[in-house]
């Protein structure tokens, strides 16, 4: 058995009796071998970072359950037939509460000098470091330009891909993912953002450019 983590985009017209009745169905099928849900978080009617189906608005439902790796493809082919399920998103359970929060660190990282540990990788996008408002900067950020200083890690133990408002402090008007050389966050904490935010786009809590007409 393993956790898994399911985000339902329903549609807005549905009651929320209507959406617990076809959860129950959902879930009953994805826990038939042994499985049980762990916890079922109503986030409600939210507008839309994009339309999707041509709706500007979406129920959204996240919950977590066990289950066997064997009893998901029934439970999935059953929500791409259900047409008021407007899009969902299936990924293991790494520790994301059901809402909209990331887990953060008790104390400050660490910091130490750039020049110790050099990551090559390329980043998404070109953001200059004068893009970077110091006064507007989230705690991730190493302090003003010029100091070849870079933090350890991050404040944030675990990146929630559900954690828009942490995951906007990366994101360029235009859409684009800071680069890890102007951010100086660690490689580690660079693949987790990406991921995230992908993942964050494709349920619609971010938009994928800049401005996205309704």
């Amino acid at each position: 058995m393993r956790l898994y983590e399911v985000v339902y985009i329903m549609n807005p017209a549905l009651e929320e009796s209507a959406v617990t009745a076809k959860l129950e169905k959902f879930h009953e099928l994805a826990t038939a071998q042994g499985g049980e849900v762990a916890a079922v978080d109503h986030w409600g009617n939210r507008q839309l970072a994009y339309p999707v189906q041509k709706q500007t608005s979406g129920y959204y439902v996240v919950a977590q359950f066990t289950a066997a790796p064997e009893a998901l493809p029934e439970f999935e082919r059953l929500l791409k037939l259900d047409e008021e399920v407007m899009r969902y998103l299936l990924v293991l359970n790494e520790g994301e509460p059901t809402n909209g929060e990331s887990l953060l660190a008790d104390k400050p990282p660490r910091q130490r000098d750039e020049d110790d540990e050099e990551d090559e990788e390329e980043d998404e996008g070109v953001v200059d470091e004068e893009e970077i408002d110091p006064t507007n900067a989230p705690p991730e950020f190493s302090g003003a330009r010029g100091r070849r200083r870079r933090m350890e890690g991050p404040q944030v133990l675990h990146l929630n891909y559900k954690d828009v408002v942490t995951l906007s402090h990366y994101i360029t008007e235009q859409g684009k993912i800071l680069p890890k050389r102007t951010t100086k966050v660690t490689a580690r904490f660079q693949r987790q953002l990406g991921s995230a935010v992908k993942r964050a786009r494709y349920l619609a809590l971010l938009p994928y450019v800049g401005r996205h007409e309704s």
